[in-house]
């Protein structure tokens, strides 16, 4: 599965931006979806995961803010940022794993990851 997140850039806080990720190879339907993201000098953060089943789970810091999506049909998940905050700049991968059933906030648990997108949010 390849994918390729797109829809990242320049925003003011406060502002939104959705981003996109579309995969190729293979359908969607049955595999988890989901968004990592790494700031400068930090750790790789979980921010949101869309289970086959239809369960959503997101991290601490975007809960209420972030919200998930997918079109299976499409081969596409995104996820929409809302009330952005200098902290949530840093660049933003889509994942993705053949998975039915719980999703996991663990880096290692993600099979496939996308090249990242750049968020940069100006205070």
């Amino acid at each position: 599965v390849q994918l390729q997140a797109s829809g990242g850039g320049l925003v003011q806080a406060g502002g939104s931006l959705r981003l996109s990720c579309a995969a190729s190879g293979r359908a969607l339907s049955n595999y988890a979806v989901g968004w990592f993201r790494r700031a400068p000098g930090k750790e790789r953060e979980f921010v949101a995961a869309f289970g086959s089943t239809g369960m959503t789970t997101y991290g601490r810091s975007v809960k209420g803010r972030f919200t998930i999506s997918r079109d299976n049909a499409k081969s596409t998940v995104y996820l929409q940022m809302n009330s952005l905050t200098h902290g949530d700049t840093a660049v933003y991968y889509c994942v993705t794993k053949y998975a039915v059933g719980p999703t996991s906030t663990t880096a290692a648990w993600w099979a496939y990851w996308g090249p990242g997108t750049q968020v940069t949010v100006s205070s």
